[in-house]
């Protein structure tokens, strides 16, 4: 095993990894149902069934966005972003084991009205926890499949609108209102002020405090008569 690459174990098979960690290496492990990588392996030509053929996938390029994705969501035990990245890993080891070619997802009308739902349904609800199985659920479709229909339309993963859904209405607040940066991050949907601060900065650029502070007009300097 090395950096970037994939150790893969088929249901009820029994099989070990072990290596010495280097300095700021991790290992990520995700286990799937039947039911999760059916879903997954029904969008893949050529997959016919859910078993790995090879024991492992060695580091591919395709693989590194994705990869470093799913190292930022456990860094911040994020697990609704994880749950995403785990998914969408899933769809593109599927692709590479099975040597498909990668193709446009495509969208069909009746997608677009789920997506379009799911976006009302997120806009409205956007502090309330809402998963991607939820929004699944809702959409009577497999997490998978309405996961990668909503990123080919909206150009987000339903998390990452829900994130931005969030911020800009926080963002929002904190320019209208004075209320505790605190209350207005709890009452976005975010569960520690820390996260907040740190997904608000990333996207805006400031911390909610010197975004807030930028918001203010400045004072108009008095002329001094001498």
């Amino acid at each position: 095993m090395t950096p970037g690459s994939l150790l893969l174990g088929n249901a009820k098979t029994c099989f070990e990894c072990g290596h010495e960690h280097s300095n700021g290496d991790h290992c990520l492990s995700f286990q799937f149902s039947p039911e999760a990588l059916e879903s997954v392996m029904a969008t893949v030509p050529g997959a016919r069934h859910m078993k790995f053929d090879a024991p492992n996938l060695p580091a591919r390029p395709e693989l590194a966005a994705l990869l470093a994705d799913a190292e930022v969501a456990r860094s911040e035990g994020d697990a609704k972003e994880l749950e995403e990245v785990a998914l969408r890993l899933a769809g593109a080891t599927a692709t590479l084991t099975t040597g498909s070619p990668r193709r446009p997802v495509k969208v069909s009308q009746r997608d677009e009205k789920r997506v379009a739902e799911a976006i009302r349904l997120i806009e409205s609800q956007s502090e309330e926890h809402l998963s991607l199985s939820d929004l699944a659920g809702k959409a009577a479709t497999s997490p998978y499949h309405f996961l990668r229909s909503f990123r080919a339309i909206v150009g987000l993963t339903p998390y990452q609108f829900l994130l931005r859904t969030r911020l800009h209405r926080a963002a929002v607040r904190l320019r209208i209102a004075g209320d505790a940066v605190s209350r207005i991050a709890f009452e976005a949907g975010f569960g520690d002020l820390s996260t907040f601060n740190r997904r608000f900065r990333r996207v805006m650029g400031q911390t909610p405090s010197e975004y807030r502070l930028s918001s203010r007009p400045v004072p108009e300097l008095r002329r001094l008569r001498v």
